[in-house]
Order: structure tokens, then sequence, then C-alpha cells
């Protein structure tokens, strides 16, 4: 299970690390044709989802990776969780309806904290 760990909770954090990064460095002019959401949420809420995904994608990986503090990385799975259910809240409240990359990265997230803190 620890392979299985590794490679679906890297593949989470490379995406999470993409995503946030963008939503950090880049103006809502260059994040609009991929997130139409961008011009419903304020500047700083925006940046700080980026911060988040970062450092969630960090708790993914350092901490089974150094064995200091291993209980994070589940915690950070199910922050995932939760951050892609508030995601696809914010899709269907608004114009954009696709939420099946949400769905994915939550269930992504899901099988995670299972892998995380299986048997």
């Amino acid at each position: 299970m620890n392979i299985a760990y590794w490679v679906v909770a890297g593949l989470l954090a490379l995406f999470s690390i993409y995503s946030g990064a963008l939503k950090v460095i880049r103006s809502r002019d260059q994040l609009r044709p991929m997130m139409a959401w961008v011009d419903r949420v304020p500047l700083p809420a925006l940046r700080a989802l980026g911060t988040v995904e970062v450092l969630g994608a960090t708790g993914l990986i350092l901490p089974p990776l150094t064995g200091i503090v291993p209980a994070l990385a589940p915690a950070a799975a199910v922050g995932f969780v939760v951050l892609q259910t508030g995601a696809i809240a914010v899709h269907l409240t608004g114009e954009d309806r696709r939420i099946t990359l949400n769905i994915g990265l939550a269930a992504t997230a899901a099988v995670t904290v299972w892998l995380a803190t299986g048997p």
C-alpha cells in the first residue's frame, strides 16, 4: 500500500502545486481562461487558496518522506477533500458548471486519506 500512497499522493501533490502556484503568481486576466470563477473571488482569497494548495501538497509529501509528524499527511488529504468540496460549491453557484475535475480531485484526495490511514 505504500507504493499506492506515493503514486496517488504524488499525483495529487503535483497537480496542487501547479494549480496553487498559478493562483499565487498569475493575474486574474491570465487565470480567467482556465478558471472562469476568479472574478467572483477577492484577489487576496484567490492568493490564499493557492497558498493553501501548495502547503497542502507539501503536507502530503514531506511528513511521510521525513518521518516527522506523519499524521499530517492524512490531515492534508482531508483538507483537500474539503477544499474540493468547496470548489464544487463555488462552481455550481456560478455560471461555470465544470465540476468533473473537482470531483476527480476530491475522489483522489479521499483515496489518499484511505491509503494514509489504511491497515
